[in-house]
């Protein structure tokens, strides 16, 4: 069936699924997904292991896997994180779906996932197709404003050119710079992640692959959601 949705909104089992009484058994799922992983475990028989240990769903274990990360690769990327204050008259690229699909969901009351490198990330996926909603155009402009502010020399964007309606959001995100005087340019590339890797330049991204593998990086998301959205349906899935 097509998505007809509107909002990039909570899931209709979010509710029971990340319920208050979920919290510690995710976080101790989280941790013992991390230790095996530290443990050069493979992720999908890892993941397999504690999902069934813990009785999790496809769902509950899509938000394990997007939190949990091994010691190694947890010290890697708190070694080459940057503070977003830190990136004036700099020129950085954007994980364009990335970010903007956390924001849209922090804006539409979805669930925002902390993981344990201190990430923010959703829960919403794209299946390869990108669908504009209302929280799109909002989210744009908090992604401009805040990073204005910053006083960036320039974003960027790097846009997955197998996702359908790219070439569209490229449109509205040039429009949106243009209108606000913002030094963007958006670039469609079939592998994103590695473009962003390979560029050199602070990457703002919550990809674990990204943040593994690039120079330095900047957690805007978190910062930009804290600052901005302070409404955003948070759930810290860090143990201890």
């Amino acid at each position: 069936m097509p998505d007809k949705r509107t909002h990039r909104g909570q899931h209709p089992q979010d509710g029971r699924l990340f319920a208050p009484d979920q919290h510690v058994r995710l976080r101790e799922a989280v941790a013992d997904l991390s230790w095996l992983l530290a443990r050069e475990y493979a992720v999908t028989s890892a993941l397999k292991l504690v999902g069934d240990r813990h009785s999790l769903t496809e769902r509950q274990r899509m938000a394990v896997w997007r939190s949990a990360c091994g010691d190694e690769s947890l010290a890697g990327r708190l070694g080459r994180m940057r503070s977003p204050g830190d990136l004036t008259h700099e020129t950085i690229t954007v994980d364009g779906y990335n970010l903007l699909i956390t924001i849209e969901s922090a804006l539409g009351g979805g669930v925002i996932l902390i993981g344990r490198d201190g990430c923010y990330r959703d829960l919403a996926g794209l299946h390869g197709t990108y669908r504009k909603v209302k929280e799109t155009l909002p989210a744009i402009l908090l992604i401009g404003e805040y990073l204005a502010g910053l006083s960036i020399e320039q974003a960027e964007w790097y846009l997955d050119s197998p996702v359908s309606n790219s070439g569209r959001l490229r449109g509205v995100l040039l429009d949106v710079a243009g209108q606000h005087g913002w030094n963007w340019q958006v670039r469609l590339e079939h592998n994103p992640d590695r473009q962003l890797v390979e560029s050199g330049k602070t990457a703002v991204s919550s990809d674990s692959w990204v943040l593994d593998h690039c120079a330095s990086w900047a957690n805007v998301p978190r910062t930009l959601i804290e600052a901005r959205i302070p409404g955003a349906h948070l759930i810290d899935l860090r143990s201890g």
